[in-house]
């Protein structure tokens, strides 16, 4: 990311096909989504990917206790 930062800086662009919420995070990007007709531009805190990650950090064993464990 500081690369790319670095070179947002010489006005060069960048196309990042992420599912990531910490490069969706990026200074100033244009996030577009293409999980509905049309594409449209959505904001960060609307992702899905988004509030998942973030509902995982904030309490994982939510998201943990549906996994089986055989042993």
């Amino acid at each position: 990311m500081a690369m790319m930062l670095e070179m947002v800086g010489q006005d060069a662009q960048f196309v990042v096909a992420t599912h990531s919420p910490i490069l969706l995070a990026f200074p100033g990007a244009a996030i577009w989504s293409f999980d509905e007709t049309p594409v449209a531009e959505v904001e960060y805190e609307r992702l899905e990917h988004v509030r998942l990650t973030r509902d995982f950090l904030n309490d994982p064993a939510r998201f943990i206790r549906h996994l089986e464990v055989d042993g």
